[in-house]
């Protein structure tokens, strides 16, 4: 058995077929355990580290850091037993065939596995030598080798010849008043430059090029020509040239990774669910409160609350009352799959993009367990480091988009959910409070659903109980479980 082994690129999950290489956390001669982390790769989904197959010593890195590799290809070689000594080297290769005598094996005409030749279907083995075709634009290859060359001919006396000149183009003037254009010029850009210059209108122009084009000849033809003076002909106006912008103002940024993935899915859920949204503005001063008191609370001592945890148990509450609203369309089986559990969505901004990682039956969580997950969530998100588990199984999401100071929104489902609520900046505004105006903390929510699924009552049943249990919370956890 050999003691270098190639570690291929491993499927890191739900079918991704490649993986892009963010940093080596090793180097060639390193000598390393099994299970250490050798490599940080980006798929579609995360950024994982993948753990060494095999201890022993780093001999070869296949692959740079920035290099996208697909799945079932080697990364990195190791040595397995470095305590046997130098790896002995390989067999030298075989010499080439020349281009005159045997023909490589594989090719028609030449040897093929089991001592046979290989040959087209229908044809018996070739008994020809094999020929190379000449390349082209060279002269034909002497028919051997051994072919002697002539010798070089004496240097013949050098006459000089005049020079006849290149008789002048043909001008063909053309009328400015019958080549006036409306619609745009079909030149390159040298030439419009070459325009510019001299001063000349392209709109004025007859191009003589492929497709009516301008070319250099028509401009320096155009620049030539005295300007009419005649009064009929239509007055010009030149217009100021457009803007010309080179490469080196412009920054391109591949698309892949997480972003490649996510801009695929949400093309695919746009033109396959038929969204509707709808916006519910809430009052959430009660809401604030009780942040407030679940932070003085000794059990949350230690854990950070946010007005997206009590959006969260909102949203899984509805969800208990309204079950249709987690669930998923079928169209391979032409079914409605109602899920009795709720893996929670939460969107989250990173680096690479967008990713919506779940909490796992996050309705069977206490509102303890709901906070610490909903921040290991973030914390991991915010790291690069969610693993491809974690955002696989959604089945309901919310997106905060009122982080970044924004009131609400319209957003795109994740694929096979079939609901996403939108929670938008609470802001201190004029409220009718007890037939009274006054300043209120108020938000505003944006449901986007599934019009397959869920209908316009079920909807606003939906969002009209989140925004509910957001009104008053304490009264709706006293109610509702």
């Amino acid at each position: 058995m050999s003691r270098i082994k190639e570690f291929n690129l491993p499927d890191l999950g739900e079918g991704l077929t490649e993986g892009e290489i963010l940093a080596w956390l090793v180097k060639v001669g390193d000598t390393i355990d099994l299970n250490q982390p050798i490599v940080e790769v980006e798929t579609a989904k995360a950024a994982v580290e993948i753990p060494a197959k095999w201890g022993g010593v780093v001999t070869r890195i296949f692959h740079e850091a920035g290099t996208v590799v697909e799945v079932g290809q080697p990364i990195i070689s190791i040595d397995t037993d470095p305590a046997a000594g130098p790896v002995p080297s390989a067999a030298p290769a075989p010499p080439a065939a020349s281009d005159e005598g045997e023909t490589e094996a594989g090719l028609i005409g030449g040897p093929a596995p089991g001592g046979r030749t290989a040959v087209l279907v229908g044809y018996g083995p070739r008994t020809t030598t094999a020929k190379r075709r000449p390349r082209s634009g060279t002269a034909t290859a002497p028919t051997t080798a051994t072919t002697p060359t002539p010798p070089p001919a004496a240097a013949a006396p050098v006459v000089a010849v005049p020079v006849v000149p290149a008789p002048a183009p043909v001008v063909r003037p053309v009328s400015p008043a019958a080549v006036v254009r409306t619609g745009p010029v079909l030149a390159k850009p040298p030439v419009r430059k070459l325009a510019r210059d001299l001063g000349v209108d392209l709109a004025v122009i007859h191009g003589t090029g492929p497709m009516g084009s301008v070319t250099r000849d028509d401009v320096q033809l155009a620049a030539s020509r005295p300007e009419p003076q005649t009064e009929t002909a239509p007055a010009i106006v030149p217009t100021a040239p457009a803007a010309v912008f080179d490469a080196s103002r412009e920054q391109r940024i591949p698309i892949k990774g997480v972003r490649k993935l996510t801009a695929e899915n949400m093309v695919a859920s746009a033109f396959t669910a038929p969204h509707v949204t709808e916006f519910l503005t809430v009052d959430v001063t009660r809401s604030m409160k009780a942040l407030e008191k679940l932070k003085a609370r000794p059990e949350f001592a230690e854990t950070r609350v946010s007005p997206l945890l009590l959006v969260a148990k909102a949203v899984l509450l509805a969800a208990k009352r309204h079950p249709m609203v987690n669930s998923s369309w079928s169209g391979a089986t032409g079914e409605i799959v109602v899920k009795d559990y709720v893996n929670l969505g939460i969107a989250a901004a990173t680096e690479r993009g967008l990713i919506v990682p779940n909490i796992k039956d996050a309705g069977r969580l206490s509102l303890q367990e709901l906070a610490e997950a909903l921040n290991t969530l973030v914390r991991v998100a915010k790291s690069g480091k969610t693993p491809p588990s974690d955002m696989s199984g959604g089945t309901l999401s919310i997106t905060n988009v009122g982080v970044f100071g924004i009131d609400t929104g319209t957003p795109i489902l994740p694929p096979g959910e079939s609901a996403i609520l939108a929670f938008g900046a609470i802001r201190p505004m004029p409220w009718v409070h007890k037939n009274k105006i006054k300043v209120r903390q108020v938000t505003t929510l944006g449901l986007s659903f599934d019009h397959r699924i869920i209908d316009g009552e079920l909807g606003s049943k939906f969002l009209r109980d989140v925004g509910a249990f957001l009104t008053d919370p304490e009264a709706a956890l006293l109610s509702w479980t």
